[in-house]
């Protein structure tokens, strides 16, 4: 039987995983635009690799549910890469919160119900999660482990509270890596991993909408005061998932590895700090 990688979101930072991980396996790209699936499997396929398209949307949990239904008929599902995802200069704070947090649960849950003993994951976070102020206990708690369809409906959650989209961000990708981190448990009794990355300012399209959007100018502080002096590349963070999803990663799970060039060391201890801000 073929063994399955699961690639949601193929765009600069999901494919540097797959061209790690994806050799001699079928890789199976899904996005909620049919032709980035196709644009990121043409390039796969002529570089070798065996690949097959789906359609996804990680706001709905039906979608989510079809595509784990049709990777399972494909093969053995052994890897899940979750790259997908929405930034604060894209979409609203309801947005965000739909497709980054409650969609990341989602998900999880859904890979998780079919990964096979032996497979591993990476969810892709982000830095703005470090950056976030201490929440509490409880908070914490309730972001790791509430049920996908309550999640959205916690209290810290409402528009009351979340009224940027910036601040939803942050709340997001926290809640991805508690929740990674309370899914190990679960992905642990199937003989499965599961870790988050949490990359910086990584040159993708993506990057590139916050480089030029409302927030250009923090984003840019950012690369120029951070102790690496620069952004990172795709390639740097699929040397890291490669190793979170290979042998040399086998006693890693559920962890958070903050790749951001010291952007979060610079915040809370050099240039970067809020009150040196100007």
């Amino acid at each position: 039987m073929k063994s399955v990688i699961v690639v949601i979101g193929p765009g600069s930072i999901g494919q540097a995983i797959a061209r790690r991980v994806g050799a001699g396996k079928h890789v199976l790209l899904a996005d909620l635009r049919a032709e980035n699936a196709k644009a990121a499997a043409d390039v796969m396929s002529n570089a070798g690799f065996e690949v097959s398209t789906a359609t996804v949307d990680i706001s709905s949990r039906e979608s989510i549910h079809e595509l784990a239904l049709a990777a399972t008929k494909v093969g053995e599902v052994t890897g899940v890469i979750h790259a997908a995802g929405v930034s604060p200069s894209q979409a609203s704070p309801a947005t965000i919160l739909k497709v980054d947090l409650y969609g990341t649960a989602v998900l999880l849950e859904e890979l998780g119900n079919v990964i096979v003993r032996g497979g591993s994951g990476v969810v892709i976070a982000s830095q703005s999660g470090h950056r976030l102020g201490a929440l509490s206990a409880e908070q914490d708690k309730a972001l790791a482990t509430t049920a996908p369809e309550q999640l959205l409906s916690l209290p810290f959650l409402q528009p009351e509270q979340v009224k940027d989209s910036l601040h939803a961000y942050q709340l997001a990708k926290r809640g991805n890596s508690l929740r990674v981190m309370a899914e190990a448990v679960r992905w642990g009794k199937r003989g499965a991993r599961i870790n988050t990355i949490s990359p910086g300012i990584i040159i993708t399209p993506l990057a590139k909408d916050e480089l030029t959007g409302p927030r250009s100018e923090g984003y840019r502080r950012m690369v120029e005061r951070c102790p690496a002096g620069r952004a990172g590349t795709p390639d740097e963070v699929g040397n890291v998932g490669a190793l979170l999803m290979g042998p040399d990663g086998a006693f890693i799970t559920g962890s958070d590895f903050l790749m951001d060039g010291g952007v979060t060391a610079s915040y809370f201890f050099g240039e970067l700090a809020p009150q040196q801000a100007k």
